[in-house]
């Protein structure tokens, strides 16, 4: 189910604010009630239906997921402290959840290679890979490791099936580690007032507009051009096509993860930030900090400090840093284009590191390092989005002007009309104005005034019924990280 579906606006989040306050509300009629969490039980079986809406299957697996993780967790937890049985008691559960990825992400992606490296004919059937297992997977091990850890205890059975099924994040994050969880599934912790109930509205419309009148719009019309290339393309429209992809997949995921803090405000429980405006970004490294910013903590906490971090000396602070992008394209998909990706930002974020202290580096504009970042992000996302090596070499000739087509049925002018240029001007004035320290400042002065604030309420609000008609009129597209 998509947050900017039909039924989800209309029928599903009423459905579940409705239960939810209810739940809690009679929570608060005695302590037997309160000790039932009906709340929490509430949430967790909204979230499998939620979960299961795509795949009455899905269910099956999400909850065969949640037993083995709370009774692994438990394994761990009793095992005693700073003992070898400890460390091989989550290493075993960390292989447990990190092979069944495997298994039903990237079987056929690695017989395939097999196949072709040995000329082998070994053959595999079609697996269907649950939705959301990447960030189920990643959950799983963060509890594990938070517990082997002691950053954080091991719940009981509801709390290990509420920070795995909790709706908001469930299929396509952000990424929340156990720790932080955690502490926030205790009633004292969580707020439920009237501020946090309306920044969770608003950043539900924000993000609801990010998807379906940005985003959904330019992912359109690269379809379309994509389904034209036979009929040649010419080289404007080949950029153009690059720097929509650029503005899709931010206001894309932004979207979602702006409607899933939202979402989770309104239930209490407040998700950290997921991006902070990484077209703003000077290097590779700042825009990974600021780009999909879960993931990049994930990886920080379970890969790149085990590894050792940069506590080992420059070499092997690089091979770590080179390690953690790796391993990032690989968890984003079984391809090539992928591995290529990550090995891509891997590169020249390790270049980076080594060039940082170096005075030629530190005396280059801030605008050429912008606008150098921005340029491998550009080409970098190109890579990310072809599925093939082959299109990959055949579309960068284009963009560099290798190959020419001697007839275009369909030339810039055709697919960049007025309405889509001014669309691509807000968008790139989206992505980059609203972060920008004066601005930011600004708002937070003049944000305080009352009249201020009632004005831009009214204006969310518009904004929010414009999504609704635009969500209405278009056909549905699922959001892009989903298959991740």
């Amino acid at each position: 189910m998509a947050f900017t579906s039909s039924i989800f606006l209309f029928v599903f989040f009423p459905i579940c604010l409705l239960g939810f306050f209810l739940a809690h509300a009679v929570e608060k009629v005695g302590s037997v009630f309160k000790k039932l969490r009906l709340s929490d039980l509430f949430l967790v079986g909204i979230g499998l239906i939620f979960y299961g809406w795509a795949s009455f299957d899905g269910i099956f697996w999400m909850v065969g997921m949640i037993f083995l993780v709370f009774l692994l967790g438990k394994l761990i937890e009793k095992v005693p402290q700073k003992t070898p049985a400890r460390l091989l008691a989550v290493l075993c559960s960390v292989l447990v959840v990190t092979l069944a990825l495997i298994y039903f992400k990237y079987t056929g992606f690695l017989v395939t290679t097999i196949n072709q490296i040995f000329s082998f004919s070994l053959s595999v059937k079609s697996i269907a890979a649950p939705l959301g297992v990447s960030f189920i997977t990643f959950s799983a091990i963060s509890y594990f490791v938070d517990i082997y850890r002691q950053d954080a205890k091991a719940g009981n059975l509801l709390d290990a099936a509420l920070y795995l099924s909790f709706f908001p994040k469930v299929i396509s994050g952000p990424i929340a580690l156990w720790k932080d969880f955690s502490v926030q599934i205790c009633w004292a912790d969580r707020k439920l007032d009237t501020e946090n109930f309306l920044w969770g509205l608003n950043r539900m419309i924000l993000g609801f507009a990010k998807k379906v009148i940005l985003a959904d719009v330019f992912g359109l019309l690269i379809s379309q051009i994509s389904g034209n290339m036979s009929g040649g393309i010419d080289i404007i429209t080949a950029w153009g096509m690059a720097f929509l992809y650029m503005l899709q997949i931010y206001y894309d995921f932004s979207g979602y993860s702006d409607i899933a803090l939202g979402l989770s405000a309104l239930f209490g429980i407040r998700l950290k930030e997921n991006f902070c405006f990484p077209y703003l970004s000077q290097s590779i490294g700042e825009f990974w900090r600021r780009w999909h910013i879960s993931l990049g903590t994930w990886f920080r906490e379970y890969i790149y400090i085990p590894l050792g971090g940069n506590r080992k000396g420059k070499n092997r602070t690089f091979v770590n840093l080179f390690i953690v992008f790796l391993v990032t394209g690989i968890w984003h998909g079984a391809g090539w284009n992928y591995i290529l990706w990550g090995v891509i930002n891997g590169v020249f974020s390790v270049l980076e590191r080594m060039s940082k202290n170096k005075t030629w580096y530190q005396k280059t504009p801030a605008v050429i390092k912008w606008a150098v970042t921005m340029s491998i992000v550009l080409l970098s996302w190109q890579v990310f989005r072809l599925s093939s090596m082959s299109e990959i070499g055949q579309y960068f000739q284009i963009l560099f002007g290798v190959v020419h087509f001697d007839t275009v049925n369909f030339t810039w002018q055709y697919y960049f009309d007025l309405r889509m240029v001014f669309l691509m001007i807000v968008g790139t004035v989206g992505a980059i104005l609203p972060g920008l320290s004066p601005v930011q400042n600004c708002w937070n002065r003049i944000s305080k005034n009352k009249a201020v604030f009632c004005i831009s309420q009214v204006l969310l609000l518009g904004l929010g019924v414009l999504a609704v008609m635009f969500m209405i009129n278009s056909t549905y597209s699922p959001f892009i990280y989903f298959q991740y």
